[in-house]
């Protein structure tokens, strides 16, 4: 399993379209995703469950990978969330 903790950088929090389009990315991956925040957690790679969180601006996260690719998976999404959110 890998991990990486981000801050959320996006104005309005993680609403629906960033949301949307994380949950995009991370149904890319062969890894199974879990986010965390405020001491729940949610599958990255469904919307519902992601907006359940309501995570705004300011707050840190806490994604988890697992799987066959989790070393290049994680990579990938944390290069992402730095860029994006």
């Amino acid at each position: 399993m890998k991990n990486f903790t981000h801050t959320v950088t996006v104005e309005n929090g993680l609403h629906a379209r960033p949301a949307g389009q994380v949950v995009a990315f991370a149904k890319s991956l062969s890894s199974d995703v879990t986010i965390s925040a405020k001491g729940k957690s949610a599958d990255l790679k469904k919307l519902f469950s992601l907006m359940k969180l309501d995570i705004q601006k300011g707050e840190v996260i806490t994604v988890s990978l697992e799987g066959e690719h989790e070393e290049s998976d994680c990579q990938a999404l944390e290069t992402y969330c730095q860029q994006n959110m």
